[in-house]
């Protein structure tokens, strides 16, 4: 039976009316169909130009169902509610039977396969997370408290430059008989080689529920706990005694990974013997936090942790030695294909490197997209393609669909993206291909290449380094150009040699040189750092901005021909959104004790905060590098000891600010008078009913329920932690959580 042509709104039915009796009804129903006719033509001339241009296209279907995959977690997670997660569902999988009944009746066949794909991913994607989620996260605990408890030990991890051991240890709470996973910290000089891996200690610690951002764009290290399966952080208070001795067998990589760490600084002191020990075993706690932030604003963080760089180098090392090795055996070389041993020899030496390293998500994940790289390379095929770059991502994403949130997946993924549609590109091609040439041109076209490529990653990284840490390197491709070669066929060979050199003894004048080479690093990192406008930083990035980046780049990466160019254009919006971004004017954290006022450029503070990831926190949300200014040293406030009145214009208005600082009592009729003189009152306290000031009161109650706050002034608008929370299981208010929050994950950890 021959098909009705889609575009056909009538079906292929007659509509003409035949009796005189019949003259209006069907004269009505001609009008009808000239209605739909006139409304679905542009829809089904979309729906074929759509289909056409797919077509035409000829993309590559793979990494773009990863991609909806992504887009389908990234969407439980901007969702707030399960009814708005079942809806999306919903209409995925509508999507999807729409495919489906196209591809059924063969019409549209590739804008079909598109539906279909799209909407079967983004279903799959929520799904994932959601059971995810539902798997892995355990309640917090609901207030801060003290306990005394036993414990077993499950994870070790140093950290000298705090000088402190991070434990990760089992225990059942006084009020639950469920078996729960605690962080705990230990002061060093309480540590004992005895508390390893399997132990079972008594240790009273100080517990408080993971804490939720400190105000709107901060970290969320709530979340982060959530997937992480723990129920609480707290530090130690007096000793720990292990009254049971960890089982034989218990120690494993990680008992291997902390004497690696310890040899390596053994031999070679400071701060270069402390990113040896990095690079050597994974282990990032005796870098200094000076260092840290050199390398962080020089743009070569991610140097120092164990991400694809690393791990691609000892891959590449152990695949070309074995490679060399064995061709020099004629007897197996006439006999295997070499290039297959030495690839297996390769995925070996990459799977060891990831579990002595600690096999962290980052680091799992580049040993995967690295042996697919061999495999494809074993097998004659070429190795850069957003193919097995998708069939990477995918792997990730099905084990841990969380860290599609994390900063970490974001930068690494898009680096590689970025650097396979760059080297993938025609110019790009003609411009390696070999040709006759000076012997000096070709090492000249090499670095010119590397410098294109770092210029590249340091544009696709930027919008993600802003989103999630509101400042970013400036001179990171100049940088790069000498740290990762220096680090890539200097350092880590290097340290390689030297710890096969310490098995006979003779490692010293190696690791002398390492030293070297590391000293050299730093210096580059602590040269550029200290340069005029090497750090750029700005306001928090809205999150549609963020997806405009998100869309543009995608698009430009894996999109062909002429129409990749229309990712500019997203690109270009969000430039312009970012740019414009005002400051925010208040700060205020999600206990009310710290507050932020943006002022002339610069941060004034109402507390000299304990904390210095508080007012880090304050200043980089407010787009400030200089040091904070104590509240009660400006000359346009007047603070007691209770509290502080402040004014401040916006925009041709004064807005009065009473902000709580002490903990004394004040009478009721006093606080009340007070009250009503100002527009915002600000405690840490809760307020009584008559205080009630003329716009914002912002006390222990209220910000119990939203969390931080970040005010803008001209717009009036009050943007709360809790409007990004939703009913996730990590959200349960702001009330009763840690001052000093969590320290953000490093940015270069990729």
């Amino acid at each position: 039976m021959a098909m009705q042509p889609l575009s056909d709104p009538t079906n292929g039915r007659d509509t003409r009316s035949d009796g005189p009796g019949e003259a209006g009804d069907g004269a009505a129903q001609q009008r009808l169909w000239q209605v739909l006719r006139l409304v679905s033509s542009p829809v089904f001339s979309a729906a074929h130009r759509a289909d056409h241009g797919l077509a035409r296209a000829g993309l590559e279907r793979g990494p773009w169902l990863v991609i909806c995959v992504i887009a389908g977690i990234a969407l439980w997670f901007a969702l707030a509610t399960p009814f708005a997660w079942l809806c999306a569902v919903g209409v995925a999988l509508l999507l999807a039977f729409a495919g489906a009944c196209l591809l059924w009746r063969d019409q549209l066949p590739d804008l079909s396969l598109a539906l279909l794909g799209i909407g079967l991913a983004l279903a799959f994607g929520i799904l994932l997370v959601w059971a995810r989620s539902a798997v892995v996260g355990v309640p917090a605990i609901e207030y801060p408290r003290m306990e005394t408890m036993h414990a077993r030990i499950l994870e070790r991890e140093e950290q000298p430059a705090r000088e402190r051991v991070r434990l990760v240890v089992a225990t059942r709470t006084a009020d639950s008989d469920q078996a729960i996973k605690l962080r705990i910290n230990v002061p060093q000089d309480a540590a004992t080689p005895a508390m390893r891996r399997g132990a079972v200690v008594r240790v009273t610690a100080r517990l408080m529920p993971p804490a939720p951002p400190l105000v709107p764009g901060a970290y969320d290290f709530a979340r982060t706990a959530w997937f992480q399966g723990l129920a609480a952080t707290g530090s130690a208070v007096g000793p720990v005694e292990v009254v049971e001795p960890a089982p034989a067998g218990w120690g494993g990589v990680a008992a291997v990974q902390r004497d690696l760490s310890a040899h390596v600084r053994s031999h070679l002191g400071g701060s270069a013997g402390s990113i040896a020990a990095a690079f050597a075993s994974g282990d990032r706690g005796a870098i200094a936090e000076a260092d840290e932030e050199a390398m962080r604003d020089a743009g070569l963080t991610h140097l120092l942790s164990i991400s694809g760089l690393h791990v691609s180098a000892v891959i590449a090392a152990a695949y070309f030695l074995a490679l060399k090795l064995l061709a020099l055996w004629p007897w197996l070389a006439l006999r295997v294909r070499l290039p297959v041993v030495a690839a297996a020899i390769g995925a070996l030496a990459g799977v060891g490197y990831t579990l002595l390293t600690g096999a962290e998500v980052p680091t799992v994940r580049s040993c995967a997209a690295a042996v697919l790289v061999l495999v494809a390379l074993a097998l004659g095929r070429e190795p850069l393609t957003f193919r097995l770059l998708a069939v990477a991502a995918g792997f990730v994403i099905l084990l841990w669909p969380e860290s599609v949130a994390s900063p970490s997946f974001q930068m690494s993924f898009s680096a590689v993206l970025a650097i396979v549609s760059l080297h993938n590109s025609a110019p790009v091609r003609r411009f390696l291909a070999p040709r006759e040439e000076a012997w000096w041109m070709r090492p000249v076209r090499g670095g010119a290449m590397l410098l294109i490529t770092g210029l590249v990653i340091e544009i696709a990284l930027m919008p993600i380094v802003l989103f999630h840490f509101h400042r970013t390197g400036m001179y990171g491709a100049l940088a790069n150009m000498i740290g990762i070669p220096l680090v890539t066929f200097v350092s880590m060979p290097l340290i390689a040699l030297a710890l096969l050199a310490d098995l006979v003894g003779l490692g010293g004048p190696v690791w002398w040189l390492v030293g070297q080479s590391l000293d050299l690093l730093l210096g580059i990192a602590h040269l550029t750092a200290s340069q005029p406008g090497a750090v750029k930083l700005a306001p928090h990035m809205g999150g549609f901005a963020f997806l405009l980046f998100v869309i543009g780049g995608l698009w430009l990466a894996l999109w062909s021909g002429r129409a990749r160019f229309a990712g500019f254009v997203p690109v270009a919006v969000a430039t312009v959104m970012t740019i414009a971004t005002p400051r925010l004017d208040i700060l205020v954290s999600r206990d009310g004790r710290d507050v932020g006022i943006v002022e002339d450029g610069e941060l004034l503070t109402l507390r000299e905060s304990r904390s210095s990831y508080a007012s880090d926190t304050l200043s980089e949300l407010g787009a400030l590098d200089a040091p904070p200014v104590p509240l009660a040293n400006w000359p346009g406030a007047r603070c007691s000891g209770e509290f502080c009145v402040a004014s401040i214009e916006r925009e041709g208005r004064t807005y009065d600010l009473l902000l709580a600082r002490g903990r004394d009592y004040v009478t009721e009729r006093d606080l009340a008078a007070a009250c009503a003189r100002v527009d915002i009152v600000v405690a840490d306290r809760w307020l009584p009913w008559s205080c009630q000031p003329r716009w914002l009161k912002a006390d222990r109650r209220m910000l119990s329920e939203t969390g931080g706050l970040a005010i803008r002034l001209d717009q009036r608008s009050i943007q709360t932690v809790a409007q990004g929370q939703g009913a996730h299981g990590w959200w349960h208010g702001a009330g009763g959580v840690s001052r000093e929050g969590e320290a953000p994950p490093r940015a270069g950890n990729q």
